[in-house]
């Protein structure tokens, strides 16, 4: 079982969570197995007969008798939902809330027109699938799309975060941004700046790769949408109408 490590205050939406006999159980099956993971938050499933929990950054389902736990995907067959992929999408969206647009580099449309969606990409300067993206940002904002960049420079790539800074450090950073991602050198500025904070949540988050795209409810977008303005604008149009749907 992995248990990676959840950054410092990232589930703002675990006071939704009951702190309740969901969390005794949760304790004390995990307790037997790894004991020194956190439990972050645990509440009520709905899968029947189970609790869900956040443990060390990961989702867990344990039965409410303490028996089994079970680490992965819950499906809900009937309505055709990941459970999982809900839940997690409500952590992503509670950790975006709290990065603020001082730590984002912003691509907007411009006057007149107007901004119908809002989406968040972790990025990499060295990353040949984030420079394709980003060479399309103009398509984007022209279907109403502001892409907000957070930093997330790969081990693989090295070097990659001195980039991240240097353009974060650069005077006009929307155009140092798309120079470097158009293979020039940004130089050797140096600031404070968010790159290892956003690398970090980038991790506890679970994201392992750039570009990595999410929307304004947390929803994960598939890459092959996200590398594609028009289905992009349908995808986000599809989530904004099922969301008033619920409303």
């Amino acid at each position: 079982m992995r248990f990676p490590l959840l950054a410092s205050g990232l589930l703002l939406a675990a006071q939704a969570f009951a702190a309740t006999p969901a969390e005794d159980t949760v304790r004390q099956a995990l307790g037997q197995i790894a004991p020194n993971v956190k439990i972050e938050a645990a509440q009520e499933s709905a899968v029947p007969g189970f609790y869900e929990a956040i443990a060390g950054g990961e989702f867990v389902y344990v039965s409410k008798d303490g028996r089994y736990l079970l680490n992965g995907s819950a499906f809900d067959i009937a309505s055709k939902r990941d459970l999982t992929q809900i839940s997690r999408g409500k952590v992503r969206k509670a950790a975006l809330d709290r990065i603020g647009p001082d730590k984002r580099i912003v691509f907007a449309p411009q006057a007149p027109m107007a901004s119908k969606h809002t989406v968040t990409v972790f990025t990499d300067v060295d990353c040949p699938f984030c420079r394709r993206f980003h060479e399309q940002i103009a398509q984007y904002n022209a279907k109403g799309i502001t892409v907000d960049y957070l930093f997330f420079p790969l081990s693989i790539h090295p070097g990659a975060d001195k980039k991240a800074e240097a353009v974060w450090c650069s005077k006009d950073r929307p155009s140092a941004f798309t120079k470097a991602m158009a293979g020039q050198d940004p130089g050797k500025a140096t600031c404070a700046n968010p790159v290892a904070e956003l690398t970090d949540l980038a991790q506890a988050l679970g994201i392992g790769g750039t570009p990595t795209m999410l929307a304004a409810d947390g929803t994960m977008i598939p890459g092959q949408i996200a590398m594609s303005p028009d289905r992009l604008a349908a995808e986000l149009d599809r989530l904004a109408q099922a969301s008033a749907a619920k409303n």
